[in-house]
């Protein structure tokens, strides 16, 4: 099947299958988030990228498998509901960036920087800081080589702008900033964006908007 990342709360996971990776998206309720479950293909270690809410779905999308990790992307409590009990449960480890890491339910096992590296397997994920959603939100982009560019953004790029910043000027001028210049100067066009809610969408269809987007402050 192909996958689309159209998901909805109380419906399965969509399933994409990487030469070296397979991502589960998820939905999770009541507000709607986005959890992934990421597993290396060669090892069948696995990664999920915020434990949002609903711990029994997330664990019953994890099963029996290994899960040696567990990234909040930034401290808004709506990222981490079913956190402490998937980490009691499974034993994963957490990780955050440590400017948001404090405001999380349960200690941080090792706090990320950007350009740090974290595994999964045999595959890594580059962690990008993005600042101005909060001071601590991470990407984790995984590069499968060539134009094979994936981005979990968390709550700081969507279709259609940027995360929210409060309408402070301050804030949404250093996140658009780090988006532009961390993301969009870098990664080519093909590079699939996994948000924290929501549908996916692309670099290409998102890059004639970013004038726009400055243009407006939001």
């Amino acid at each position: 099947m192909t996958y689309t990342g159209d998901v909805q709360v109380g419906g399965p996971a969509d399933v994409r299958e990487l030469p070296r990776l397979t991502i589960n998206k998820l939905a999770v309720g009541p507000y709607d988030n986005n959890a992934y479950l990421l597993h290396c293909v060669e090892t069948g270690d696995g990664l999920l990228i915020d434990a949002a809410a609903d711990a029994d779905r997330l664990l019953a999308l994890v099963a029996d498998r290994p899960l040696s990790s567990i990234v909040t992307t930034h401290q808004h409590g709506d990222h981490w509901q079913a956190l402490e009990q998937v980490v009691k449960v499974t034993g994963a480890q957490a990780l955050a960036h440590p400017l948001d890491a404090p405001a999380l339910p349960v200690p941080v096992d090792r706090t990320v920087e950007h350009g740090d590296r974290i595994a999964v397997g045999t595959v890594t994920l580059e962690v990008i800081h993005l600042r101005g959603h909060t001071p601590g939100s991470i990407a984790l982009l995984y590069d499968g080589g060539g134009a094979e560019q994936h981005l979990f953004t968390g709550d700081s790029l969507f279709p259609g702008g940027v995360g929210n910043t409060r309408k402070d000027p301050e804030r949404f001028t250093q996140l658009y900033t780090d988006v532009v210049e961390r993301i969009f100067d870098r990664l080519p066009d093909e590079t699939w964006v996994y948000p924290g809610h929501g549908k996916d969408t692309t670099l290409r269809a998102e890059r004639p908007y970013l004038g726009e987007w400055r243009a407006r402050g939001w």
